[in-house]
């Protein structure tokens, strides 16, 4: 399929299979706010589990929390939402449509490096495997030419937003011919910064009523509790605090299906250490988060490391674990090295200290952080669109798959009855009764066998287990795998430990 097409697949497969609904759909939707259906709630809760279980549960010294998404208003002038949290947005005159003035240039930027892989892909096939890349990537003058023009590209980009020349960022989409995506227009309004928090109020009439805003990101609720959880956890640095939960930006150019929302859902962790050592964690944690990546299965060539040319006003180091989507390359999770800006912040707003005293160099000192952050409905958009296939079996019929990680699936085995008669039923729902306790499992007996095989493909369901006549003989049941589609027979009292063999975390995380 092609990435458009495949896009769009996703999209519709999303809603036919019960993944995702839009928002508020029989008053026709909410722009870019979506629910997650009864396969989508469990593939979320798989996924923030799979997240949660590797890095507070395989980690000693990480603990979690759960924070308020409504924090006192000092919090935002603190940590600098208040002043700084803006996105750089340009109009179309002609189409009337609004964006991000650095998303264009980044998307025009990746173009650059699309011609550049192709040199690459041209020649690998070229020479086979004589192929040097590395010599050939360092010597070959177009991709030399491409990947030099990118890196200026953002260089520039990078600069002019760093001393807000927003003039300049303007003049680059039109040095660049940067048209409008959806029309071909070229013609452009000024660049301006637009705040992207939501306003809230507090209180129980408008006199007197609060002004908070709805939290734009999860980290602040870990590093105003950074005192409360050292303490009482007793934990020593180095140490981490976990959360997952949902922030709110008013983003106007959302766009790209649950990619980017309004409403969303993070996994943060933040990780204290001492001055000085923030660039060993850093480094730690960029190649721990991209294994954890990887141990889904969903190929090492789909992922790749961006660091940032503009780093934040809090970081001293950033980079993105970017995912291959079907729209190209894009930010899944962010590893940043925060410095001890944010503690310091708060300590100078709240007038309390929030250090820590090290016992060993007998002194206190405000910790360092490094920051993993990965957005939950990222994850879940790519998980989806890369388990999303259409497959040609031998016999020249076709299956649309849902190759989801097993460890990850909404429903993990469908018990399906033969025939719905002979007491068959009655023994299908007594395996479901038994492997409910460890598993989610439904109950499926509409239609003929062959066409339940392909219905749960086609939702994800890694295991089918049909019981027939020779069930009640010897009591073994026909366990069919979804993604080689063999099938064997195995006794209902192995099921759980069958199945366990390719569900288990251990065996997914280890």
């Amino acid at each position: 399929m092609a990435n458009e097409d495949l896009f769009k697949k996703v999209v519709s497969h999303s809603k036919e299979y019960g993944y995702i609904f839009a928002s508020s759909e029989i008053y026709d939707g909410l722009s870019a706010v979506y629910d997650y259906a009864q396969n989508g709630v469990e593939l979320k809760k798989n996924i923030r589990e799979y997240w949660w279980r590797s890095m507070v549960y395989m980690h000693q010294n990480i603990v979690g929390i759960d924070a308020a998404i409504l924090m006192h208003p000092t919090t935002w002038k603190a940590s600098g939402h208040v002043d700084a949290f803006n996105d750089p947005l340009i109009d179309n005159k002609d189409s009337k449509k609004r964006y991000r003035a650095d998303v264009l240039i980044e998307d025009f930027a990746e173009k650059l490096e699309q011609k550049a892989q192709k040199e690459i892909d041209k020649a690998k096939k070229r020479f086979g495997e004589s192929f040097d890349e590395a010599q050939f990537v360092s010597t070959n003058d177009r991709v030399l030419r491409y990947r030099e023009e990118k890196q200026a590209i953002l260089n520039r980009m990078a600069k002019s937003l760093e001393t807000e020349n927003l003039a300049d960022v303007k003049a680059l989409i039109e040095e660049l011919g940067i048209a409008d995506p959806d029309t071909g227009s070229k013609n452009w309004t000024e660049v301006r910064q637009f705040n992207l928090m939501f306003g809230t109020k507090l209180g129980a009439s408008a006199d007197s009523a609060t002004d908070l805003y709805l939290r734009p990101e999860t980290a602040q609720g870990i590093f105003v509790n950074f005192l409360n959880v050292q303490k009482t956890g007793r934990m020593k640095i180095p140490f981490g605090i976990a959360q997952t939960g949902k922030a709110f930006r008013n983003e106007i150019v959302a766009r790209q299906f649950i990619f980017r929302m309004r409403e969303f859902e993070q996994m943060e962790m933040q990780f204290f250490v001492r001055p000085g050592e923030e660039m060993k964690w850093y480094e730690y944690w960029k190649e721990t988060r991209l294994n954890w990546h990887l141990s889904l299965g969903m190929g090492k060539e789909n992922y790749r490391f961006h660091d940032h040319e503009k780093l934040a006003h809090y970081a001293n180091a950033a980079a993105d674990i970017e995912f291959n989507f079907p729209f190209g390359f894009k930010e899944l999770e962010g590893i940043h090295s925060r410095t001890d800006f944010d503690l310091k912040a708060h300590e100078e707003y709240s007038g309390k200290k929030l250090q820590f005293f090290d016992p060993e160099l007998n002194e206190s000192y405000v910790p360092y952080v490094v920051e993993t952050s990965i957005g939950l409905d990222r994850m879940f958009l790519a998980v989806l669109s890369h388990s999303l296939q259409e497959e040609t079996l031998e016999d020249g019929s076709e299956r649309t798959v849902l190759k989801l990680p097993f460890i990850l699936a909404p429903v993990k085995a469908a018990v399906l009855p033969l025939l719905k008669k002979d007491g068959l039923p009655e023994i299908a729902h007594k395996i479901i009764e038994d492997l409910q306790w460890d598993y989610n499992v439904i109950y499926d007996e509409k239609d003929a066998v062959g066409r339940r095989y392909r219905r749960q493909d086609a939702a994800g369901t890694p295991y089918c287990i049909t019981v027939d006549h020779q069930t009640k003989e010897d009591g073994t049941v026909t366990l069919r795998n979804r993604d080689t589609m063999l099938q064997e027979r195995v006794k209902i009292k192995e099921l759980s430990e069958k199945m366990n063999d390719s569900i288990s975390y251990k065996k997914w995380l280890s």
